[in-house]
């Protein structure tokens, strides 16, 4: 059985109570998922610094472990050099032997020196470290107390929200794909979410722009999907608007 235009208007704007109902209780949470998201990337941040930091720092650890071993090995020469100046033959040999006891001795220095930067180095990236898991300590905590706020928020609407989605599945099963694609395009297109409003007052319930009275004849009659001119949100009815009932005065 086909469809009227009538019965269309009346289950779109059906649906559209129902995605409102919806997007009110997702209004509910705020900005709490966003903020959720927000913590979970700035301590994701924080982790994946301290990691780096932490790599920086055993890279310092095999660095000083290297000039360690240089320096060793730089002794060793030394005390096998000057072994060597107890069996020289002229001074040419003992010269030519201590200018090399001299360039250990001086690579050593230089092990020594270059220790003591690295040290400082990974001594002021270990309080780094410190101050990041401070911070990092105080964004988990944070982040517990909004995702316990937000859980409690979600379970006291999930039951309502839960109903109000089954009833949407329902009700754009009534509706053809080319409605439901215009629907849809026209909700993410709108700041509130409406998509299928009412006149009232004369005006359009999404835009607020007035609608002229001929324009309103045709819209009561539903013979034909209308839009509003201005915000091309669909009219799906006219408001009636009951007059005040006043007493009569008697005369006399």
């Amino acid at each position: 059985m086909e469809t009227t235009v009538s019965q269309k208007l009346d289950t779109l704007l059906a649906l559209q109570k129902i995605d409102s109902q919806i997007d009110e209780l997702i209004q509910i949470r705020g900005d709490l998922p966003e903020e959720v998201r927000d913590l979970e990337d700035e301590i994701a941040g924080y982790e994946t610094r301290i990691g780096k930091i932490k790599a920086d720092i055993e890279e310092g650890n095999r660095e000083v472990l290297q000039m360690k071993q240089g320096i060793k090995d730089s002794e060793k020469l030394i005390k096998k050099y000057q072994e060597q100046q107890n069996n020289v033959r002229n001074n040419r040999e003992f010269e030519a032997i201590a200018k090399e006891i001299e360039s250990q001795e001086l690579d050593i220095k230089l092990f020594e020196k270059k220790i003591k930067e690295v040290l400082f180095q990974m001594e002021a990236k270990n309080g780094e470290i410190l101050n990041i898991e401070e911070n990092l300590n105080k964004r988990k905590e944070d982040l517990e107390a909004k995702k316990v706020e937000l859980d409690q928020i979600i379970a006291e609407s999930t039951e309502d929200e839960k109903k109000l989605q089954v009833q949407r599945e329902e009700a754009v099963k009534k509706i053809e794909d080319r409605l439901m694609y215009s629907y849809n395009r026209i909700r993410q297109n709108s700041v509130n979410g409406l998509a299928v409003v009412m006149v009232k007052r004369g005006a359009c319930g999404g835009c607020f722009n007035l609608v002229p009275p001929q324009r309103q004849a045709d819209i009561r009659e539903k013979k034909k999907i209308i839009v509003c001119e201005h915000c091309g949100r669909v009219l799906a009815d006219v408001e009636v608007v009951e007059e005040p009932v006043t007493s009569g005065r008697s005369r006399g």
